[in-house]
């Protein structure tokens, strides 16, 4: 690893991926959901059935509030609530079908955007994103 160090580089990548996410989280395909019950339907479409304490964890929230965002979800049918089946005093929370609905067209409707902006580029610059996108989620994995 070099010790050199381009601070411009990290100025330049943490605004642009910034705007890159901004613009993509524009990208809604239905707006009835907040951003935070996004997030939480998200990490359910992503970890399967979850406690609300697990849920809470993985969003980095504070229980009280997941429960509120669960409620949400579950006035709104996105996500179901049954009994833990080992713990009584737990409460498995997971996407109901029309939850699952939801999360792919917020999907769908983000990578249709983001295809047709690339389909702007020529071939060289879609192989520098191909190459960039690699190393980010390195970089992000880190």
């Amino acid at each position: 690893m070099s010790d050199y160090l381009d601070p411009g580089l990290a100025s330049r990548l943490r605004v642009a991926v910034v705007r890159l996410n901004r613009r993509l989280r524009a990208q809604r395909a239905d707006a009835s959901a907040t951003l935070t019950q996004l997030s939480a339907l998200s990490c359910l479409y992503k970890c399967g059935p979850l406690t609300p304490g697990e849920l809470a964890a993985k969003e980095g929230v504070q229980p009280p509030s997941m429960t509120r965002v669960i409620a949400a979800l579950e006035d709104a049918g996105y996500a179901t609530r049954r009994p833990h089946p080992t713990d009584g005093r737990q409460a498995i929370v997971e996407l109901s079908e029309t939850g699952r609905a939801y999360i792919v067209a917020e999907v769908t409707a983000r990578e249709r955007w983001l295809e047709r902006r690339l389909a702007e580029l020529d071939d060289s610059e879609r192989d520098v994103l191909r190459r960039a996108a690699e190393i980010i989620d390195r970089v992000a994995g880190s």
